[in-house]
Formats: C-alpha cells, structure tokens, sequence
C-alpha cells in the first residue's frame, strides 16, 4: 500500500507498524517466512549441528578451497558490530613459510607459558584435561590460518583516527560467527590464543590499530583424529528466567 506523504520516510517493519522517521536512507525489510512447525525443525537442526563442532589440533593434509574459507570471512562479516564499524580485519595465511615463521613465535611464547613458569597452577590444572602443550604442530598442518585482529580505532583516507566502540564485543560475535559458517561447510578449527599475542602484528605487519584476537587453524579433521571426552553444560546450568517476582523489592518506595 501507498504510505501517506508525512510517512514517506518511515519504514514499514515485520508487524506491519511504522518505526519513528529516519534522517539517514532505509531499505525495507522483512524476516524469512516459515511456518512454526518449520521453524522448530530448523531450531533443532542447528543446535544438533552445532552440538557436534568439536575443537580440533589433528588435521588432514588435504586442501581447502580458498573460496570455502574467503565465504567463511563474509559470513562473518555480516555480524552485528558498534555502530556498524565492523572493527575487524581477517588476515588469510596459507604460505608455507608464513605458517612456519607464525609456529615459531607462537611456540617460543608457549614454551615459556608451560616450561618457564608463566603460567599458574591453576590454570594449568583446567588446561590439563585437553592434553595440550607447548607444541603447536597444526599451527603449520592445517592448510590455512586466518588470524583475526580487532580494531581499537579506525584511520580515514587523511589518516585521522575514527572511534570504534564495543570493539572486542563485536570482534567476539564475528568470530562466533566465523565458527559456525566454518563448522557447516564441514571444515574444523581451533581457537588459538597464544599468549602473549603481540607478536602476530609485527610478523603479519599489521597497523598500529590493530590487535591480535583470536587466531584459526583451519582445515579438514584428520581421519584419525581424536579429541578430548569433554561435556558440556546442560540447559538449566546456562540460561535463567527472571520474572516480575523475581525482581528485588524497591526499598526506596514509600
């Protein structure tokens, strides 16, 4: 239907209500329509399909298309970001040398996280159960790594700084994102964080802007790949509802 001219700047929404004018462009939009019995089906679906991702070191030699993982990057560049700043930058490194060079720094800061006492018992005890060490074989086996960075502030055409803002919540989502895409196409990863990370910016040479995230093995799982018997929490140990008379009492009434 024809909006009315004092309207001709809203937009029409998915409850057929009109949202408040807008100064800046709109385009229409509109949520995919399912039936209920469709949409359970689907619910159900990605939990069980998310419920098998496993977290892999053990890969398979055998190579990755670079459009899987280029597709992967795009999906999760349609997350959600701070004032759509989408406040990151995903370096792709399938060069054998590069992967090499990445494994040894990675490897001489490890070394001294599990051999030279950084870090604490604590933490080794939780790492203890996912048998992992200072060796990071699939840092060079997996066919590809993609190294996130996140941007703390953003730099225009004249080189002046642009404000970022929920930088590392909105990196966060993107890789979150990244995980499933990868994970649906098939392909396994990891999420790497070797610490410290700072190392990755000058090997990759990456501006001063941006910071080392989260770093991606990526490939197939190795036929004989095996990985540790974990469980996770179950529903009612993740989510909590809080109704109206759950809320505290407003000792400030009178």
């Amino acid at each position: 239907m024809d909006l009315p001219d004092d309207r001709a700047e809203l937009v029409r929404c998915t409850a057929g209500a009109y949202s408040r004018p807008m100064a800046h462009p709109t385009v229409p939009y509109r949520a995919p329509g399912i039936s209920d019995d469709e949409r359970m089906a689907v619910a159900r679906t990605v939990y069980e399909e998310m419920d098998s991702r496993r977290s892999v070191r053990d890969f398979s030699d055998r190579a990755v298309p670079r459009e899987l993982v280029e597709l992967a990057i795009a999906s999760a560049s349609t997350a959600p970001s701070g004032a759509h700043k989408q406040p990151w930058t995903f370096v792709l490194v399938g060069d054998p040398v590069v992967k090499r060079a990445i494994r040894e720094a990675a490897e001489t800061e490890e070394r001294e996280n599990y051999e030279g006492g950084r870090l604490p018992p604590h933490w080794r005890a939780d790492l203890a159960p996912l048998g992992t060490d200072w060796e990071k074989p699939f840092l060079e086996s997996a066919p590809w790594l993609v190294v996130v960075f996140e941007q703390r502030y953003g730099v225009g055409p004249d080189g002046s700084r642009r404000h970022h803002y929920y930088v590392k919540e909105s990196v966060g989502i993107a890789c979150g994102m990244f995980i499933d895409a990868l994970h649906r196409m098939g392909l396994s990863t990891l999420t790497h964080t070797p610490s410290p990370m700072a190392f990755l910016r000058t090997l990759l040479g990456r501006p001063e802007n941006e910071r080392p995230f989260i770093l991606f093995p990526i490939g197939y799982a190795a036929d004989d790949c095996r990985v540790p018997d974990l469980q996770r929490k179950p529903l009612n140990q993740v989510m909590v509802e809080v109704a109206s008379s759950d809320l505290p009492a407003d000792d400030s009434a009178t």
